[in-house]
């Protein structure tokens, strides 16, 4: 059973899940992703998975076998579990609950692409579409407070599977990250009635230095203290706080934005490994017109290192108005 423990110094909640070291090539600096072994994600080895949770494909076909173009799984190696009840302990100082929560897999292709801007944009609305479905599914039980979809796309950016995947971790609380972006938004909104985010896009709009794309429903652009060369965000212009709250249009015009801005990024740097992570409010929280749902990209370009590490503060070589400049000369033609 994982184990949730917060840090008494630094008030941070950390999982102890002692069955992802079980993962493909865990610990291993020589990993290939498993080149040579079955792809357990690959059309034809369903076997190899959990049984599925969600799944498109043709009425009339089976569960958990050929025919699908995506399917949901949990995954094998969670973080998180179900099971078990919130029963917050405190020893002395330590602080710890059991490791509820869920963790899932959505694999985004039954085909072995690697790469998930190869993807059409009618398979990465689909994408778009599962998380939401997802996310409303998740929200319904109440010890789950918080949920984080995310990518890991090549060994660098933490992928153990070379398949186009995603992943969902939904938390009984607010991970560190979006809980300093709660309070950041409800701090401006107090001294301002605005949205910190809206904000942003309108300054970013005006001065177009750091600005990658402007569509009608969204607009690209690499943030003013960017902490990796060429991390990029990708915010909605209609206010949301909830990423499932999109429309389907806004679904539509998010999977165009993302095979866009993930197109610019391989023909600028040469199909980089990157992650990118889903920001969307928690369940519970009381007023959503402070926090704007985005997605941030982050390619692996740099390695933290031991200032990084030891100052929580990141050094950045690229400044983002020139790598926004390098990213908008990238466009498909």
């Amino acid at each position: 059973m994982p184990e949730l423990r917060k840090d008494p110094v630094f008030d941070r909640w950390v999982i102890i899940a002692t069955e992802r070291a079980n993962r493909p090539n865990q610990f291993d600096a020589r990993s290939d992703l498993g080149q040579g072994a079955p792809c357990p994600f690959c059309s034809g080895n369903e076997s190899m998975t959990p049984p599925e949770i969600l799944a498109r494909r043709p009425a009339g076909l089976a569960p958990n076998a050929p025919g699908w173009t995506l399917r949901v799984v949990p995954n094998k190696f969670p973080a998180l579990v179900l099971s078990g009840e919130l029963d917050r302990r405190v020893d002395t100082i330590y602080d710890s609950m059991e490791g509820v929560g869920a963790h899932e897999v959505i694999i985004e292709t039954p085909r072995h692409e690697s790469d998930v801007g190869a993807l059409s944009d009618a398979e990465l609305q689909d994408v778009i579409a599962a998380y939401q479905e997802r996310i409303r599914a998740l929200k319904r039980d109440f010890r789950l407070r918080s949920i984080l979809i995310f990518k890991n796309q090549g060994a660098e950016a933490g992928a153990t599977i070379d398949h186009a995947h995603s992943q969902i971790v939904a938390m009984p609380l607010a991970p560190p990250v979006i809980a300093a972006e709660l309070r950041a938004g409800m701090r401006h909104y107090q001294n301002t009635g605005r949205c910190i985010y809206c904000d942003i896009l309108a300054h970013e709009l005006k001065v177009r230095a750091r600005l990658v794309a402007a569509t009608e429903k969204f607009l690209v652009a690499c943030p003013f203290a960017s902490r990796f060369p060429f991390e990029t965000w990708i915010v909605p212009r209609r206010h949301a706080a909830c990423f499932e709250d999109a429309t389907s249009s806004e679904a539509a015009a998010l999977a165009a934005a993302m095979k866009d801005t993930l197109g610019r990024m391989r023909r600028a740097l040469g199909a980089p490994a990157f992650n990118y992570v889903i920001h969307s409010m928690p369940a519970g929280e009381a007023e959503p017109r402070s926090y704007h749902w985005h997605i941030e990209i982050m390619p692996k370009l740099t390695q933290a290192g031991g200032f990084e590490w030891g100052s929580g503060c990141f050094i950045n070589p690229v400044a983002p108005e020139a790598a926004a400049s390098t990213l908008r000369g990238q466009k498909d033609r």
